[in-house]
This record gives C-alpha cells, structure tokens and sequence, in this order.
C-alpha cells in the first residue's frame, strides 16, 4: 500500500484535515468529518492516519496499513479520503505535515480540524503557535469538553482570532490565525474505549 502520495484535489479546493491515530476509526470520526463538510462548506475532508501520536503511547497501535484500511470501512462519506502520506513521507509531527501541504499544494485551502478534548492539550503539540499561523482551525466540540475546551491555554493564547460561529463557512477563507468552535449534536463513541471493550 502506498503512503507517500498526496491525494488528488483540484485546484482552489477547500480541504478539512483530521489527523489522528484512528485505532480504530469509528463512527465518532465519521460524524466529526460530515460536521466539517457541511458547517465550513468544505469539498473534501482527509483523514490523516498517523504513524503515531508523539503524546501518547505507541504500543498499543495496530499497524498502519491495518488501521488505514479499517478507517476506509468506516468513512462511508465519498467526500471522506483516508491517507497514511504522512508515515511515508517520514513525517512525524503536525506542525512538519502542514509545512509541507503548505509547500505542496499552495493551492488549495486547508483547514485543521479537531475535537474539543485535543484542544485542550494543544499547548502541548510541537510549535503549536506555528499550526495556528500555518492554517485555520475548526473545533469540533466533544462530550464533556465545551466548557474546559474553552478555558484552555491554547483558547486564551488565540482568543482575539476566533471567529463567531455563525462565519464557520468562511473559515477556509480566513487568514490565520483564524479559528471556530462548533457546536451541535456530539458523539461520545471514543478509540480508547473501544479498544478496551467500554461503552461510550
């Protein structure tokens, strides 16, 4: 299986990205990626199977090829493309992955996406400042998070760039720093728990 070649998109595109271990992908990260497609009107949204996440142990990762196709499965949207480019172009943190969008395809326009309970470490990512001057950001709220995701570093350090919810759809548009929380119907289905056997 190949891993180091971008997926097709045409230029001018508005692409979400969602980066995460997805061991496993469940129907949690499909909700998050219908959310991003229709509330910032974006054509296409990638899941970016990652070869590990630096902040959380690694020995519990099925392997990648396993994880990248048990993630196609479940992401039923044709507007959903699942990747594993980042572990075949040797890519290990986020900020180093959204350099090189940046530098590969310059024209398109991407936005980050995440779930509520990662912005609340998002302090904690490698040059976190840098992802946010690199690309906007699109928080997708979590249970049990919409209050602390809030009340996070990161939320206060880039309060004066968030934008009000009702302009999410300009989102991919917006020069960053620029982000957007979005509330709604929330899934509490999480990869940790179904590994373990636990109900949501």
């Amino acid at each position: 299986m190949r891993t180091d070649i971008l997926p097709p998109a045409a230029r001018g595109q508005r692409i979400g990205l969602y980066g995460g271990s997805f061991n496993p992908a469940h129907a949690g990260h499909l909700h998050v990626g219908r959310t991003a497609l229709r509330r910032l009107r974006l054509d296409r949204v990638w899941w970016l199977v990652t070869p590990g996440n630096p902040l959380k142990d690694v020995g519990e990762l099925a392997p990648l090829d396993a994880r990248i196709t048990q993630a196609r499965h479940i992401a039923t949207d044709p507007r959903i493309v699942v990747t594993g480019f980042e572990a075949g172009l040797g890519l290990r943190y986020t900020v180093e992955t959204l350099r090189q969008l940046r530098r590969r395809r310059p024209d398109l326009r991407f936005v980050w996406i995440m779930g509520a309970d990662s912005l609340g470490s998002f302090h904690r990512w490698r040059h976190y400042e840098e992802i946010a001057a690199l690309m906007p950001i699109a928080v997708i709220d979590r249970p049990g998070h919409t209050l602390t995701a809030k009340a996070a570093r990161a939320a206060r350090r880039f309060a004066a760039a968030r934008l009000p919810e009702c302009e999410a759809p300009t989102l991919a548009s917006q020069k960053p720093p620029a982000w957007v929380f979005l509330h709604g119907p929330r899934s509490a289905l999480s990869s940790t728990a179904l590994r373990e056997g636990q109900s949501p």
